[in-house]
This record gives structure tokens, C-alpha cells and sequence, in this order.
């Protein structure tokens, strides 16, 4: 036995060597591209001193398409190679390897294959059943440049055979050996273990919407990222130049998989929570559950447009003006009808060119003395353009309006009431009031589609055009930048460093090539409508599982993703195994999800780890209970560790856990877990969650404190809960 084991040492240490000399190989030409491309950013930049407008152009084009490989080659830092094809002979007598990017040697051979080419597709697509002429297939677990491990499957030993060759097969699988990894603070790109039902909707037709669905842990974040990676690959120019939004739940899940698309190659894309959508905007505050179902409801949306038609609260209400033997008089009645005569022919402020034409065609009709009409209206027009009290009138009666100004309107119970009337319930008001007593310094999450809404209600500012002479010597109206300022996209990619960066600022008509939404079914009808503007003409992957959904009017939100999609055909993908969780598990969460009377998609988890859930109930300690379950799960798993709370016991359980140094200092187990390990620091071990922050991640170990109270926290609190009992990879505890 010992003999045995000896050789298959032996044998795996030789395949490693071997692959280690291929990677060693890789990186050698790694290297060497960088400094091609280095070079060729120089050249390019010595073409601009030629003093004329061809060499600009020239240095423009190789200095960019240079920087872009640049930032490419610096992207494929870690995982470079992880994959190997032994094919039959009569397709290719060569093995074919698997790279985060395509690598040519210097006689222009190709020495590594990116994941996304044709050529890569059966890496993932080859199963025993259909082998797609694959004999062996082979994973290289690596860390940095040093090949750790190789895992093969045999997919067609009989052609093997057939074919007079021997080939050595080492380890127990790649998928196992993936889904046995410690989880960290961030997503691992899982290219080298893409299953063939994944696969199929990564490479799916690029037009119209792909919609991945599926229950807990079966993949679809990590498949809907790689897509976006594939459409970057397979339509450069669309996509790079259009860009690609990815929208997730919140700050911490796309901190969590901000570094999947750039380990595959791709900077070109904007990474955004839902309170960041808009430009200029961050939020990361959460409103409680009630007033947030108000905010988010499609009913909001007409209130928004009703505040957004409203007269500028303290505006003036009349203008009188004294015009040779005239007395010209605009009262409420007449600037009301001005008013809705401006707002029907377009947004609010699209109308500020047109002001003050329409306030002088209503003065005009009213002059009717001989001495008022004998110099004519054209004369009439320029004493009152030159006269300082009708512009200031004109300028506060119909003020270019910001959407946050018109946000602060409702805070005001009587405008509430008014706009709200027959829209809105009296409770509901109370709730947006109460939100809101504190002022718009701090928005909420829920806040932020409200404010998209009303920028969209009331429109842009025009923009200065190259006749008016007020611009000179002024910054240009879009960011308040002076033209010299503005960098050449080549320079800007050069000097930087890291490749596309995303615009500051998008005009509302500007959509996104491509929007990826995860977590879809946690969106509200408002957060569709604001998601819905950026992808007029894109094309798009939506991710989710509806089970898992924390809105709690699933019919209004399915209305308004539909208004958003209208037009776009849709491709479904349903993906079927649970990777994440052990089956002891995701037994747990199903035996939830079916007692609670959710219609949970439930798939099929493929790995056992023998470990059950642990239960503590009846506590009377809950600081204590909690510490100790967390400092065994910490003494167990060599990964990171949640902890999930109740949004009222958020800041009680973060006071007890004030500092893991401290908590350790208590567990001494829990010490020598970290000390043992080369995973993550403690300070990212650990973390203190609610159940809406877990959504879209994933941790060794999980600990549920007060269960309960997460399900009776709001209306959807059971499907928060199962989305919570599904986040753990190897250990479960619930403290209650």
C-alpha cells in the first residue's frame, strides 16, 4: 500500500515538473510581449514630435491599442495557464493549454489559448459522454508562478487506447478538488471548472437578453460574469466602446467579485451597486423594510413625475411690468397656462431656452397703447432682455432645476400631500416623511431610483453651443472642464495604467452595449425603471432565483423588468447542481424552504463533507453563545467565517466582536486556526452581516444569530432567511 502510494507521489510530482517547466515557458513569453508593448507605446509617442497631424494620429492608435495590452498582460497575473487538452491525434497532436489570454511564441505559434476563443470551448464542454474528441483533460492549480497541483479526468480511455497512448492520470477531479477551496473576502474566477449546462449560457447568442436562473450556489454570478468576459472577447469593439455594466446587490458583494472579469482579461467594465447606478451618486444605506416597499413601488414613479411638473415652491406667482402707457400683468392664471403649455412640449428644463420667448409672447398680446406698439415687438423684446427685473422673474420663476433640489420638495407634508393625493396612502406619506426628516445629505439606497427618476422627469440642461460667447474662458458645462485639460484616450490609457475607465458622467440618452444584473429578483420596480434607461439598446444577462427574492410584490416588479426588456427577445438558461454547498446543507435550507411554504427551485448539491448543522437554541448568553460558535467555526475552516444578524442587532453583535485580536484572545483554538493558516488575515476573516448583505456571496462557515427574528424582520424575511442557511460551503450554525 505504502509502495503504491509512493508511485502515485512520484507520478504526480513528475506531471507537475512538467507542467511547471510549460508555465515557466509561458511566463518567459509573458515578459516578453510587456516589453513589446512597452516599446511600442514609446514608438508610439516619438511619432507625435513629428509636427504633423498624421503622426498624432499614429501615435493616438499605437499608443492605445499598446496600453491596452499592457493593462491585458497585467490582468493575468494569477491562474495564467490552468488548463490542458490531450486530444486525439488526428485532431491535434499537440496538447492544447487554457489561459486567462491568448499567447503566440515568437514564431507566431500559439502557445496558450484564451478561455474564450473557439478553440477553448471544449475544455468545458467535453463530458465522458461526449468527449468532443478530448482524451484527457487536465486542471494546473497554481499560485503565482509555481504549479501546486494538476487534477485529470479521463473522458475517453477507449480512443486512448486505440490511439497506442498511455496518458498518466493524476488527482481526483477538478470540480471536487475546486469546490473543497477555502472561500475568501473575494470571488475566484472558476474558469477552469465551468460545467457544460454553464458553459452553454456563457457562449450563448449575444443579441437580446440571457436569462440565467437557478436555485442556491448553482453558479450563476460566476457564469454571468464570464459572459460578460466572452461578449468583451468575441465583440471588442461593440462592447469596449459602448462598455458593460455589472449591477449587484450591494457595496460588499461587488467588492466580493471585483476581481473576476480582471483576472480574465477585462478592465472594460463598470461595477456598480444598486445605490451607485448613478453617476455622481453613492449610497449604502438601507431604509427600513416598510419604507422601502413604499419607495421602490411603481406608484412612486408618478408621484416623482407630478412633484417634477410642480411649481418651484417660493417662485413668484406674478410679474407686473410698466411698458410705455401699458401695464402688463402675468398672474397665476397666465403663467399656469405657460407652464403647461412648456411642460407639453418636453422635459422641465429641456424647456429653459424657451422661457422667456413664451413670457414675452404673453406680455406682448397685452400691450395695446399706440406708443407701446409703434417700435415694434423686435424692439419690445430687447428693452425687456436688457432689463434686469424681467430676467431675474424669468430666472426664478422657471429656475434650472437639480433632481436632488426637487427630492427635498416632498419632504414638505403639504407638497407630499398635494402630489400625492390618489396616488399614495396617508401611511405611506408618513413613512416617506419620516425617511426623510433628517434631510437628503444621507440617501438611502431606495432614494437613489427616485432621484434617477426625477434627473429623467426633468431632464438635462441643455448644453452651451459653440455660438454662445459666454463660453469663453469657461470650464464646458459637462463636468466644468476646460477643453486644454481634456487628455487624448490614448494618453489617458497609457499614463494610467490600468486600462478603460468608465465615463464620469453618462447623458440620460447614453446607454450602457451590455448591463449584467445579479440578484434580479431583489430589484424593485424603480430600481428596474432606473437599470431600464442605461440598457435601451444593449444587450443583457439577468441573474437570478426567484425564491430568493426580498420585494415583496413580485407581479409589479415582473411589470416593470418587462417595460425595461420590451422589445428584447429572451434566452432562458436554468442551471441545475448546488456547487456551493455541502448536500448536509442545502438539506437543511430545503427543509426550511419547504416547511415555510417557499416555491424554492431546488437543485442538486453533488458534495458531502459527513457534517451535519449544529442547532444552539435556549440560550441564555446570546454574546457568549455567539462568540463560541464563531470561534469553533473559525477553528475549523481555514476560509472566512459570516456572521449574520438581525438588522437591529447589527451594531450589539459588531460591539462584541469590536476587534478580532480581541475575540481571539478569548479562543485560543480560534488563534491557532489563523496562526495555522496562510488564508486570509483575521481582521478579513471575519465579518458581521444582515441578510440582505449575504445575498451573492458565499463563506466557509456561516453563524445565523436569532433566526427568527431575521424571518419576522419584514415581508420577506423567510426568503432572506433560506437565502442566509444557503451562504455556508462547509459549516452551518444557528444560534437562538
Amino acid at each position: 500500500m505504502d509502495r503504491e502510494l509512493e508511485r502515485e507521489d512520484d507520478l504526480a510530482a513528475g506531471e507537475i515538473a512538467r507542467e511547471q517547466a510549460f508555465v515557466d515557458r509561458v511566463r518567459e513569453q509573458l515578459a516578453l510581449s510587456a516589453r513589446n508593448a512597452e516599446q511600442l507605446a514609446k514608438e508610439g509617442h516619438a511619432r507625435g514630435r513629428l509636427g504633423h497631424e498624421g503622426g498624432l494620429v499614429e501615435r493616438d492608435a499605437m499608443v492605445f491599442q499598446a496600453a491596452k495590452r499592457i493593462a491585458q498582460l497585467d490582468a493575468a497575473h494569477e491562474g495564467l495557464v490552468f488548463g490542458r487538452l490531450d486530444l486525439r491525434p488526428s485532431i491535434d497532436d499537440e496538447p492544447r493549454y487554457i489561459g486567462r489570454i491568448g499567447l503566440r511564441d515568437e514564431e507566431r505559434n500559439s502557445l496558450l489559448i484564451d478561455w474564450r476563443a473557439p478553440a477553448a470551448a471544449v475544455f468545458y464542454q467535453a463530458t465522458a459522454a461526449e468527449p468532443h474528441g478530448v482524451l484527457r483533460r487536465r486542471v494546473l492549480r497554481t499560485k503565482a508562478d509555481v504549479v501546486l497541483g494538476v487534477e485529470d479526468e479521463l473522458l475517453d480511455g477507449e480512443a486512448m487506447a486505440e490511439a497506442g497512448l498511455d496518458l498518466p492520470i493524476v488527482g481526483e477531479g477538478a470540480l471536487i478538488a475546486q469546490l473543497s477551496r477555502a472561500r475568501d473576502r473575494s470571488m475566484h474566477s472558476i474558469v477552469a471548472t465551468i460545467q457544460a449546462e454553464q458553459d452553454k449560457a456563457i457562449r450563448a447568442p449575444a443579441k437580446g437578453v440571457v436569462a440565467i436562473s437557478g436555485g442556491p450556489g448553482t453558479g450563476k454570478t460566476v457564469v454571468a460574469l464570464h459572459r460578460a468576459a466572452f461578449l468583451l472577447y468575441s465583440d471588442r469593439r461593440r462592447y469596449e466602446t459602448g462598455g458593460v455594466l455589472v449591477v449587484g446587490p450591494s457595496g460588499v458583494f461587488m467588492r466580493y467579485i471585483e476581481r473576476v472579469l480582471p483576472s480574465l482579461g477585462e478592465t472594460a467594465v463598470a461595477l456598480r451597486s444598486l445605490g451607485e447606478v448613478v453617476d455622481g451618486v453613492r449610497a449604502t444605506r438601507r431604509d427600513e423594510p416598510a419604507v422601502a416597499d413604499v419607495k421602490g413601488s411603481a406608484r412612486m414613479a408618478e408621484l416623482l413625475r407630478r412633484a417634477a411638473r410642480q411649481q418651484a415652491p417660493d417662485s413668484p406667482s406674478d410679474f407686473r411690468y410698466f411698458y410705455r402707457d401699458d401695464v402688463l400683468l402675468l398672474d397665476r392664471g397666465t403663467l399656469g397656462r405657460v407652464r403647461r403649455s412648456l411642460m407639453s412640449q418636453g422635459r422641465r428644463n429641456r424647456q429653459l431656452p424657451r422661457v422667456a420667448g413664451a413670457l414675452l409672447d404673453q406680455l406682448w398680446r397685452q400691450v395695446r397703447s399706440e406708443r407701446g406698439r409703434e417700435r415694434g415687438r423686435e424692439a419690445f423684446e430687447d428693452d425687456l432682455l436688457n432689463d434686469a427685473r424681467f430676467l431675474e422673474f424669468a430666472a426664478a420663476w422657471w429656475p434650472a432645476l437639480e433632481a436632488r433640489q426637487v427630492l427635498g420638495w416632498l419632504a414638505d407634508p403639504e407638497f407630499l400631500a398635494r402630489v400625492g393625493e390618489g396616488v399614495i396612502t396617508a401611511e405611506d406619506q408618513r413613512l416617506l416623511l419620516k425617511s426623510w426628516s433628517q434631510g437628503f445629505a444621507d440617501l438611502s439606497i431606495d432614494d437613489v431610483p427616485l432621484l434617477d427618476e426625477l434627473r429623467y422627469a426633468l431632464g438635462d440642461v441643455p448644453q452651451r453651443t459653440e455660438d454662445d460667447t459666454d463660453l469663453e474662458g469657461t470650464g464646458l458645462l459637462d463636468g466644468g472642464r476646460d477643453v486644454a485639460e481634456l487628455m487624448t484616450a490614448a494618453d489617458r490609457e497609457f499614463s494610467s495604467g490600468r486600462g478603460w475607465t468608465p465615463p464620469t458622467y453618462r447623458l440620460e440618452d447614453d446607454p450602457f452595449a451590455h448591463v449584467l444584473i445579479d440578484e434580479a429578483q431583489d430589484l424593485t420596480p424603480m430600481q428596474w425603471r432606473m437599470v431600464g434607461r442605461r440598457g435601451r439598446t444593449a444587450t443583457w444577462t439577468i441573474v437570478g432565483d426567484p425564491a430568493q427574492s426580498s420585494w415583496p410584490v413580485p407581479e409589479e416588479a415582473a411589470a416593470a423588468r418587462a417595460e425595461a426588456l420590451e422589445g428584447k427577445q429572451i434566452h432562458e438558461f436554468h442551471l441545475s447542481t448546488n456547487y456551493r454547498n455541502s448536500s448536509e446543507i442545502y438539506a437543511y435550507a430545503a427543509a426550511y424552504a419547504r416547511r415555510v411554504g417557499l416555491d424554492a427551485d431546488l437543485p442538486t448539491a453533488v458534495r458531502s463533507t459527513g457534517v451535519d448543522p449544529v442547532e444552539v437554541a435556549g440560550v441564555a448568553d446570546l454574546e457568549a453563545a455567539t462568540r463560541e460558535a464563531v470561534a469553533a467555526l473559525a477553528a475549523s475552516v481555514s476560509g472566512t467565517v459570516g456572521i449574520v444578524v438581525p438588522v437591529a442587532r447589527r451594531s450589539e453583535v459588531n460591539s462584541w466582536l469590536a476587534s478580532w485580536s480581541e475575540f481571539a484572545d478569548d479562543a485560543p483554538h480560534a488563534r491557532e486556526a489563523i496562526d495555522s493558516t496562510a488564508a486570509p488575515s483575521g481582521e478579513d476573516r471575519i465579518v458581521v452581516l444582515t441578510g440582505l448583505d449575504t445575498k451573492g456571496l458565499e463563506f466557509d462557515g456561516i453563524v445565523v444569530v436569532r433566526p427568527q427574528e431575521i424571518e419576522d424582520e419584514s415581508a420577506t424575511g423567510r426568503a432572506t432567511l433560506y437565502v442566509v442557511l444557503t451562504r455556508a460551503t462547509q459549516l452551518l450554525t444557528t444560534v437562538s
